[in-house]
């Protein structure tokens, strides 16, 4: 391996911290994240001479935490800023190494905390959640979500600016403000695992490096904050949905539906791994958070031996529960369709005709796409062809758009 591409690996792997680690010092995201690449380039000229160190993430992180107390330095401010940083910046100041894994764990979670603030918008809270906790490039944040490259730079140039315009402090927040703002950094989360398990647009169903990076996220949020239920619920959520993505689709690249995926492909670790989150998320009192019920309601699928063992009446009665916890025209199709299962298509087609008047689902193709299942059950063939016809008009996905056409014509 050269050492650029060893390089490459050490940064994605340890850029969240190095980046958190000096975020500490100079109290600004953006700036953190120019010291980092400027530690990049450092090992960029000197590695080729001297050889990878034997603990490279702990030298690009000691290069950048120089660099950093050298700018603050330079500042007229750096007596205050001294002053209020007191005795824990002056030592930081002279360490060589990084400080102690507590440390940079606490401010790996400043950064999470940070980059997901509620002041920026959901689009920047997850290209700068991605930048900065996920190691990814400005072109790969672009070219998994289908957009220019310009607009996520543009972005996250926003939304550096806006966290330093408003002040936002690089801290982890108690209390209700912490209730507040892990309710944001969780929805990030799992925003970007959504969009690489069922992609909004473009020629792919899946995107799974997105669904790694947004599993990986959660893992460390876990790890950080083991005492939040709800984390350990979203951590359960994405380990069982992401069990079934190689069973998603076939060797063409087509979907392959929930009925009709073979079993066997799942795999099974992840799903021992989200049964173990989710009695985390027991233990820990989130057993009736939003994310813990969507993960119990995965578990029931993945519990299920086939799709006809499916108990489609507990994961009925997990969807009520959801819809009281967090209401959403989406979850009352899901529970539909649940519904429709559990009583048979008439009980969820007027489920699903309920709400063909939310505003929110004008546009989503899931209501015409279900609602054709639920008609072609019901033998009213004409009707659910059209609401097939029409659910294929809606879809940016191209796979699901074929589909789509293909449940039509039949």
């Amino acid at each position: 391996m050269t050492v650029e591409s060893t390089l490459d690996t050490v940064f994605r792997i340890e850029s969240a911290r190095i980046i958190a680690t000096v975020a500490r010092i100079v109290r600004d995201v953006g700036i953190a994240e120019e010291i980092a690449q400027d530690a990049l380039v450092a090992a960029l000229e000197q590695w080729p001479e001297t050889g990878v160190p034997d603990r490279p993430g702990a030298w690009l992180t000691a290069t950048a935490k120089h660099r950093a107390v050298d700018l603050v330095r330079r500042r007229e401010t750096y007596a205050r800023k001294l002053a209020e940083a007191g005795r824990e910046l002056r030592e930081e100041a002279y360490d060589a190494e990084p400080s102690g894994p507590g440390d940079i764990d606490d401010d790996v979670l400043r950064l999470v905390f940070t980059t997901c603030h509620p002041v920026l918008s959901a689009e920047a809270r997850t290209a700068l959640t991605l930048r900065l906790l996920g190691g990814l490039r400005t072109d790969e944040i672009a070219r998994a979500f289908l957009v220019p490259e310009p607009t996520v730079a543009a972005r996250i140039t926003r939304a550096k600016r806006t966290l330093a315009r408003s002040g936002v402090e690089f801290e982890v927040p108690y209390g209700q403000d912490r209730a507040a703002r892990l309710g944001s950094v969780l929805e990030v989360i799992y925003l970007i695992f959504n969009e690489g398990y069922a992609a909004t647009a473009g020629d792919d169903l899946l995107r799974p490096a997105l669904c790694e990076d947004a599993l990986r996220l959660a893992r460390v949020l876990a790890a950080l904050m083991p005492k939040e239920g709800e984390v350990h619920g979203l951590v359960a959520l994405l380990e069982i949905q992401a069990s079934r993505t190689g069973a998603r689709t076939g060797p063409d690249g087509q979907p392959v539906l929930l009925a009709e995926q073979n079993r066997r492909r799942w795999n099974r670790l992840l799903i021992r791994r989200g049964f173990a989150a989710l009695g985390r998320a027991v233990e820990e009192g989130g057993a009736t958070g939003p994310y813990a019920l969507q993960a119990a309601i995965a578990a029931c699928h993945a519990r299920a031996a086939s799709y006809e063992e499916t108990d489609w009446r507990t994961i009925a009665a997990l969807y009520r529960q959801l819809a009281a916890v967090a209401p959403s025209p989406v979850v009352e199709l899901n529970r539909a369709v649940a519904v429709s299962m559990a009583e048979g298509p008439e009980a969820g087609l007027a489920l699903v005709d309920a709400l063909a008047a939310e505003p929110a689902l004008d546009r989503y193709h899931l209501l015409p796409s279900v609602r054709g299942e639920l008609l072609a059950r019901l033998g009213r063939d004409a009707e659910a062809r059209a609401e097939f016809e029409r659910a294929a008009e809606l879809t940016r996905n191209e796979r699901e758009r074929a589909l789509l056409r293909r449940k039509a014509a039949g």
